[in-house]
């Protein structure tokens, strides 16, 4: 089997994964069920967000593994130092703290000539 179809398999089995818990037994990472249990779309999403970052091509299996069990350890410990939503991983909790928009100016129809 050569590199770049190795590489894959990792990434296709992360893929194909149903459950946070299948992305730990994957990569044989530890973890506390309550932690995965409170915040497992938190800690997944975060794993996307670093796993955007790198960049696999050419890269061994082991490498690829390496580096994916390593993003997902990184994840997990975000969110054991911290909860959902101190990290605001997701928009909808991004937005809750956002500055508000400012109102487009208001010129009644009276000021007009």
């Amino acid at each position: 089997m050569s590199d770049t179809q190795s590489a894959a398999g990792i990434l296709y089995q992360l893929n194909k994964a149903c459950s946070a818990e299948d992305f730990f037994a994957l990569l044989g990472v530890d973890y506390d069920p309550k932690i995965v249990n409170f915040a497992r779309l938190h800690i997944l999403r975060r794993m996307g967000q670093y796993l955007a970052k790198e960049q696999f091509a050419g890269a061994a299996e082991a490498e690829v593994t390496a580096r994916c069990k390593a993003v997902l350890e990184q994840a997990y410990a975000d969110f054991v130092a911290s909860s959902p939503i101190e990290q605001r991983v997701f928009k909808v909790l991004q937005d809750a703290v956002a500055e508000p928009k400012k109102p487009a100016a208001f010129v009644p129809l009276s000021a007009l000539k």
